[in-house]
């Protein structure tokens, strides 16, 4: 419990999830999708080291001790950075626009407003550097070439996985499935608006490997559905029909991409239906805890008996192909994180922080002006 003000407040819900990722397809942005609707949104530029994570926290956690629930954008590239904050009630946001997440706006001054804290260095102490700063950018860049290009290669052989699946696959028995999900989630159900439609991603490849923040989505979720199966057992496509049919009667739904493929989806969630349905198989495996969650079984369901066993010497190929690419994928990753951790070192050594703290309370007093301006108009 938190006083502000004199007045007692319980803190708000905190929810993460990721807006960008590091994917077979390269670098891939939701961030439209995600901040769409705000009134009020600050966009951050400057160099790494600059301060933008510590910014956004730190004002994020600030409103979300007053009570305020707040959505924390994670980065793909730095497990310990935010790239975003939102705080819904006041449809207010503040994101990193830096590449490779660069942010244009729409309608500037009126919704977004650009904040330099490039205004907070030393360009001096940076020219002193600026071989050394130029070879790390360039180290950078190729890290991550080369981690997009080991993501590619295991995507070209989760294709190969696929294939035996789907073609093991009845069809008809998929759609019966889908069929009576459907009928179990809607039967009767419609509401009578447009549904808003949110795209985040389920989880990312970051440089600890793969992270996803499952747990914190569907904590307040009624009841869970855990869809377990092979690939190319039709879970996204499963996934897809559910998320359409949520759109067509009305109710709001979030759908999560694949961190690996985001042409592939990995979860939604209904929450005016207390619902949320996902790819619960590895690298975001997870069992029932819950007294209402409950399995699919797609492997039990839609693929031919045996096929795990009459294929198992061409699975294990594919299997240890797919993770030896993707565990060089995840080591350059890492090497980019190293190079830019140097990076950031030169821009520290550069910063004056204490003119980001004049930006962040400027920051801040925006937010609180907004908030009153809520307040009357409720």
């Amino acid at each position: 419990m938190i006083k502000w003000k004199g007045v007692l407040f319980l803190p708000g819900k905190i929810t993460n999830y990721f807006a960008g990722g590091n994917t077979a397809r390269g670098f891939h942005s939701l961030y439209e999708s995600c901040l769409d609707g705000l009134d009020r949104l600050f966009i951050l530029k400057g160099g790494p080291g600059t301060g933008k994570s510590s910014l956004m926290k730190a004002i994020g956690y600030e409103w979300n001790d007053k009570g305020y629930d707040i959505e924390f954008l994670h980065c793909s590239s730095d497990n310990d950075s935010i790239d975003g904050v939102i705080i819904p009630c006041l449809k207010v946001g503040i994101v990193d626009g830096t590449a490779p997440h660069v942010i244009e706006p729409k309608y500037p001054g009126a919704i977004e407003e650009y904040v330099n804290l490039g205004t907070a260095w030393d360009s001096t102490v940076l020219e002193a550097h600026r071989e050394e700063i130029k070879k790390l950018n360039g180290n950078i860049a190729n890290a991550y070439d080369e981690a997009y290009s080991y993501f590619s290669k295991a995507l070209v052989v989760h294709d190969e996985w696929e294939k035996i699946y789907i073609e093991n696959m009845d069809f008809t028995k998929a759609d019966q499935l889908t069929t009576e999900l459907i009928e179990e989630f809607f039967a009767g159900k419609s509401l009578n608006k447009g549904a808003k439609v949110v795209h985040r991603f389920l989880g990312a490849a970051t440089p600890k490997g793969a992270v996803d923040f499952v747990p914190n989505l569907t904590e307040d979720i009624y009841k869970r559905y855990f869809i377990k199966g092979r690939p190319g057992s039709g879970k996204s496509t499963l996934l897809k029909k559910i998320a359409t049919t949520a759109d067509d009667k009305g109710f709001d739904v979030e759908i999560y991409h694949c961190g690996f493929d985001p042409n592939s989806l990995d979860m939604v969630i209904i929450r005016e239906l207390g619902i949320a349905i996902f790819d619960s198989t590895a690298p975001h495996e997870y069992f029932p805890d819950r007294e209402n969650d409950e399995i699919v079984d797609m492997y039990k369901r839609t693929i031919a008996p045996g096929t795990d066993e009459k294929y198992a010497a061409e699975l294990l190929d594919i299997t240890e192909r797919y993770a030896t690419n993707m565990k060089s994928a995840i080591q350059c990753l890492a090497e980019a994180k190293e190079y830019h951790d140097e990076l950031e070192r030169y821009y520290i050594k550069a910063m004056d922080y204490h003119v980001v703290e004049v930006l962040k309370d400027e920051i801040e007093q925006e937010i609180k002006r907004l908030s009153m301006i809520g307040q009357t108009t409720q």
